[in-house]
């Protein structure tokens, strides 16, 4: 699976212990930074370019971090033909919905809020969980009309 990954400060450890684990896991990943620790970037010039590469192939998934993924996930969704949904600790339903009901690309990521430890399962249930389709894709498409 082809998967785009990036960050800011807030996020460059969590990013870079994701991007090893799904490396491992024998996923084709590609890291838009941040790649080094700057407490002074933007997240906007990490995520528009992962934003934009997964919009740009359906193939493709997204996982982008911050600290609580808010700003990060608005960033991404400015961008046409992508559905970033918010990950920051809460019920892990959401995280399923997110895949089931809005067939999310993108997982935006509270590092914050988690711990590698509970990183794993949250991406690995995120990637399982199908798009049911149905009544749910007629939303999709008019969210991809705008």
């Amino acid at each position: 699976m082809k998967i785009h990954i990036a960050t800011d400060h807030a996020g460059l450890e969590l990013k870079n212990i994701i991007r090893d684990y799904l490396i491992d896991k024998g996923h084709n990943v590609t890291d838009h930074g941040a790649y080094e620790h700057d407490a002074l970037d933007d997240y906007p010039d990490f995520i528009f370019p992962c934003a934009k590469a997964v919009a740009a192939d359906s193939e493709s998934w997204g996982i982008i971090l911050g600290g609580s993924g808010q700003g990060e996930a608005m960033a991404a969704n400015r961008i046409k033909g992508v559905r970033a949904a918010v990950y920051y600790n809460g019920p892990a339903e959401i995280v399923k919905l997110s895949r089931e009901h809005n067939n999310a690309n993108i997982l935006s990521l509270g590092a914050r809020f988690m711990t590698e430890s509970e990183i794993y399962e949250v991406i690995e249930m995120w990637l399982a969980e199908p798009f049911a389709g149905g009544r749910h894709q007629r939303r999709i498409e008019k969210l991809d009309d705008i």
